[in-house]
């Protein structure tokens, strides 16, 4: 795994879990936050998945 795999799987993490925490208390805020983040650590991980994909492939 490379930095930017672990990075985006970890902000992914953390998204999901602000976006449960909102839905779970009402605050539609966090919950987009939550939705935002956890979008934006997938977009990273994908990211470092086509950079692993390539050094590989090489």
């Amino acid at each position: 795994m490379n930095k930017d795999q672990i990075k985006g799987r970890f902000e992914e993490t953390k998204g999901k879990v602000k976006q449960v925490t909102g839905k779970a208390v009402g605050n539609r805020e966090l919950e987009h936050k939550g939705r935002v983040q956890k979008a934006g650590g997938k977009i990273q991980a994908g990211y470092g998945d086509l950079k692993k994909d390539v050094k590989d492939s090489t």
